[in-house]
């Protein structure tokens, strides 16, 4: 069975019921507005950079494994940037505990601060992980202080 060379629809006889184009084009090869070709990667490159933060480390290993994405340099910043990140939030994360449960022994103001310090870094890592997510989707780069140059050495 013949399919049209325009929209990709199964076409009896000379013309496609679908679209009108002629079969006649079939032996010229594919219109140059037509279906992308089957060997095309599934993301382009702005998609796959911003999901490369969307669960920081696992993603971040992922884009660095998988065979299209990972000889972008662009992309590759991203992950490794995303990687970065994660890793350097859990460690102020578990630096933040440790003071906040020091600070729980002194009392009345000690467990106040120790909320305070580790609200002020969950929003702050939340509105920077969606600022870097933003900026990726948009073709940016938003290096971040210590890790973007961490990161642009790796890519």
């Amino acid at each position: 069975m013949a399919f049209c060379p325009s929209c990709g629809a199964p076409v009896e006889g000379r013309f496609c019921a679908k679209c009108g184009a002629t079969m006649d084009a079939a032996a010229s090869g594919p219109a140059a507005g037509g279906p992308p070709v089957a060997g095309a990667t599934g993301m382009t490159e702005n998609l796959a950079s911003a999901l490369c933060y969307l669960f920081t480390v696992i993603t971040g290993i992922l884009f660095l494994v998988l065979e299209p994405y990972n000889r972008n340099k662009n992309i590759r910043f991203h992950a490794f940037q995303a990687i970065f990140f994660g890793i350097a939030t859990v460690v102020a994360w578990v630096v933040l505990i440790t003071i906040t449960t020091i600070l729980a022994h002194i009392p009345i103001l000690g467990p106040i601060i120790g909320l305070l310090l580790l609200t002020a870094l969950w929003i702050g890592a939340f509105i920077c992980w969606l600022m870097l997510m933003y900026k990726a989707y948009n073709n940016q780069r938003l290096v971040l202080p210590i890790i973007g140059p961490l990161a642009e050495k790796q890519a």
